[in-house]
């Protein structure tokens, strides 16, 4: 009966646009014309069919939660309270999510992706990269749930559309937070204390998600200092308390003052306040939480994400049976990234200047990856391709550099910047 109400509703719709002179030329549309506007109504008809179809009950919905970590990992934590604070605000309950902790990157995701569909869940997150293939097979299999592969960068090669990626401009907050590890660097230097701007970057692995971010932090840094230079050490893990600790005890040991990360422990920051308590003269930039519960006069601020953001988009999207994005990715304007609370010992101005270069990123006149701020083999960059992540960085066909800088998460949302820019040395 819907359906008959809804065809008949379209055909004096069309009839009346046709009375007001829908055609400004004043003469009849021709066979194709109508045609395609019968089209249009069958389509638009099957679109309502399929919407009050798929659009969920809130009273009994289920969405499934697949987690590569739990509350003590920072990374998952983040996402956790983002998942929360979207739920509340997007009117359901702890009882309309299943969640899964400490699921590793092989086939129990897969499996743990499958239990959720059979408890009823319609849609299922995951979030970890590597948990990526796994999340996309669980779609390949099961049409009619949604799936999101959370910082992946497979969805739109997929041509599954139940299947979507999503990230954070996190390279936006970094830049950030490498500018209050500049304010800093500038002011030891200014007071004799350091001859050498050496930084030191803890991170997990050499994927376009660590390298766009560690370049992120260097420009942001070399915003204020020009000469610093930084090393990198991988940990190939992403989460590693004991081996994120070394690796920053390493960087601290060739000379390193400032310490960043990417990488999802306290390991760095604590190994960090260790050699300030003993009189050396070094700092601490964290990532995804506050670290100054585990370095209190080290930590200068962290670059986070709120994930919140992101997921109060996806549920209310869901909720109302629209379609999901295939990429999603946000930055400060939105308020999805930005950086913890600022450490005791930041320097003078810090937060007068992290004000100004926020505001800059909102307003678009400062973009990260300017191409006049930085060169590869001492030339500038005025041509780069955008990147894969799954560790070839084979070209794809979209042009990178466009108005003088590149355009990172726009083409897709995972970052894709994976130029080794002059001034970075990657140890391993």
């Amino acid at each position: 009966m819907k359906k008959i109400l809804a065809l008949l509703l379209a055909f004096v719709m069309m009839l009346a646009l046709v009375a007001c002179g829908g055609n400004n030329n004043n003469t009849t549309p021709d066979n194709n014309d109508n045609q395609q506007q019968e089209e249009n109504q069958e389509q638009n008809q099957d679109n309502e069919d399929n919407q009050e179809q798929t659009t969920p009950d809130t009273n009994t919905v289920k969405i499934g939660v697949v987690l590569v970590g739990d509350e003590n990992e920072g990374y998952t934590f983040a996402h956790m309270e983002g998942i929360k604070k979207a739920a509340a605000a997007c009117g359901l309950t702890d009882d309309n999510i299943v969640w899964n902790y400490n699921i590793p990157e092989n086939e129990e995701c897969y499996d743990k992706c499958i239990e959720c569909v059979d408890a009823g869940c319609t849609l299922v997150i995951t979030n970890s990269y590597s948990h990526q293939t796994y999340t996309q097979q669980a779609a390949e299999e099961n049409p009619k749930v949604e799936f999101v592969a959370m910082t992946g960068d497979t969805a739109m090669k997929s041509g599954l559309p139940n299947f979507h990626n999503a990230f954070n401009m996190t390279f936006e907050s970094r830049y950030v937070s490498g500018v209050v590890a500049g304010m800093k660097l500038k002011e030891l230097m200014d007071a004799g204390k350091v001859t050498d701007p050496y930084i030191g970057y803890v991170g997990a692995f050499p994927y376009a998600e660590v390298v766009s971010g560690y370049t992120g932090f260097f420009l942001g840094i070399r915003s204020i200092v020009p000469e610093a230079h930084m090393d990198v050490q991988y940990t190939n893990s992403w989460f590693n308390i004991q081996d994120e600790g070394k690796a920053a005890e390493a960087l601290m040991a060739r000379g390193c003052v400032i310490i960043g990360q990417h990488a999802d422990s306290t390991g760095a920051p604590k190994a960090v306040q260790t050699a300030k308590d003993k009189g050396e003269v070094v700092y601490s930039v964290g990532y995804n939480i506050d670290m100054l519960s585990a370095a209190p006069t080290a930590a200068l601020t962290s670059s986070t994400n709120d994930w919140s953001v992101f997921y109060t988009y996806l549920f209310s999207t869901f909720l109302k049976g629209d379609k999901i994005a295939t990429d999603w990715a946000e930055g400060y304007e939105t308020g999805a990234v930005g950086i913890t609370p600022l450490g005791p010992e930041v320097a003078e101005g810090t937060a007068e200047k992290v004000a100004e270069i926020e505001a800059a990123i909102k307003d678009g006149s400062l973009h990260v990856f300017d191409t006049k701020t930085f060169t590869v083999d001492g030339a500038e960059v005025t041509s780069a391709m955008t990147f894969d992540s799954d560790g070839d960085y084979t070209p794809d066909t979209n042009e990178g550099i466009v108005d003088g800088y590149y355009h990172e998460s726009e083409y897709i949302s995972a970052p894709s910047f994976g130029l080794r820019i002059d001034g970075i040395t990657e140890l391993n």
